[in-house]
């Protein structure tokens, strides 16, 4: 008799076998997408909507698919907002590392880079998702522990790219300040356009900054 798999049955289970990988590679790839666009649409309509204009069914039309497959990738409104403001949060902060990855940047360079941090889109939905969570007990713990994730993720970024020294005393108390600081230029902002303000606050941070940092 000849080797198993000679045999019909054998073959096909085999052929069978090989194309399953091949095929869940494209359709993980899909899925990957989906869920990009998702959170993506998620962050959008938070920034524009607010909390009460975002519904799941809002969100899953703007990035293009069925209410089903949103709710495939997250099962609660609450998974999806807390996700999708985490996963621009990463974004913004690989991106910003690597603005600056060619080497040390001027001080101010990097303070209107991070000011720009709290003026986009993403503060915007951040910022509805906290005033949700004030009031819903639902959401409150997930934004809390979120905010403080990405607030400490933040402060680290801050002291890498302005090259403080925290073990000074003072230092890690004024880089914390700074980000307050562009916390509120970037409340200011929501209501109207503060850059004319926001260019000399930033540029008095960055002598501050310089001094304090040396």
């Amino acid at each position: 008799m000849g080797p198993v798999t000679d045999s019909p049955t054998a073959a096909t289970a085999a052929t069978a076998a090989t194309a399953a990988p091949a095929a869940a590679g494209p359709k993980q790839a899909r899925s990957r997408v989906t869920r990009r666009h998702l959170l993506e649409a998620a962050v959008s309509c938070l920034a524009e909507h607010g909390w009460a204009g975002s519904t799941v069914s809002a969100v899953a039309e703007r990035a293009g698919v069925s209410r089903g497959a949103a709710q495939h990738h997250f099962p609660t409104r609450e998974d999806l907002f807390t996700a999708a403001v985490e996963y621009v949060a990463e974004e913004r902060s690989t991106a910003l590392r690597d603005l600056f990855h060619a080497g040390p940047a001027a001080r101010p360079a990097v303070v209107e880079a991070l000011v720009d941090l709290y003026t986009g889109a993403l503060f915007r939905a951040a910022l509805q998702l906290w005033v949700a969570a004030s009031n819903e007990e639902q959401l409150r713990p997930r934004v809390t522990e979120l905010e403080a994730r990405v607030g400490r993720e933040t402060h680290r970024i801050a002291v890498e790219l302005l090259g403080a020294d925290e073990s000074v005393p003072g230092v890690r108390e004024t880089v914390q300040g700074f980000l307050d600081m562009a916390r509120g230029l970037g409340l200011a902002n929501v209501l109207t356009d503060d850059a004319a303000r926001r260019a000399r606050v930033v540029a008095q941070w960055s002598r501050i900054l310089d001094t304090t940092l040396g």
